[in-house]
């Protein structure tokens, strides 16, 4: 199941986007399936089939987040979650073995194209919610349980 919670960054990036595709990108392929359909036969013109996939999968994506806009919860940051994992929190686990990650917490629309984000709705978010430094969170996954331990929590800005 997908969490509709969103950081006020994601939540910005994805109105971008769908500002971008309204008013700049969708506008320039309508522009080119006209001239290319104004060539002539459409059946056998590549840059009419080309520009009119284009055009459906803008439109979709269009749909998709006006939809999805409207679903989402913007979570702000608030004071009182100082000090504990919550959503939105950066956060620095170590396991057993040594091994360091660093990742924020934030919603499934918001983890692609950034490594260093995790869903809340993942595993590791899950089993961090509402931790303190020093605590220790087991994490099920396919291999097995895990431990991690948990070093640094910030709200502000990305651990160094």
């Amino acid at each position: 199941m997908r969490t509709d919670l969103i950081t006020p960054e994601g939540y910005d990036t994805l109105a971008k986007e769908l500002d971008h595709l309204w008013r700049e990108y969708r506008p320039e392929i309508t522009k080119k399936v006209a001239w290319a359909a104004s060539l002539g036969d459409r059946s056998e013109n590549a840059d009419y089939k080309e520009n009119k996939r284009l055009l459906r999968q803008i439109d979709s994506r269009v749909r998709f987040l006006r939809k999805r806009l409207d679903a989402l919860k913007v979570v702000e940051y608030s004071p009182v979650q100082e000090g504990k994992v919550f959503f939105g929190a950066w956060v620095e686990v170590e396991s057993e073995q040594g091994e360091v990650k660093t990742f924020r917490i934030v919603g499934p629309d918001e983890i692609y194209g950034h490594k260093q984000y995790v869903s809340i709705d993942a595993p590791m978010a899950r089993a961090l919610i509402k931790k303190e430094v020093d605590d220790e969170a087991v994490v099920r996954t396919p291999d097995g349980e895990k431990v991690w331990f948990i070093n640094k929590i910030s709200y502000q800005t990305p651990l160094a």
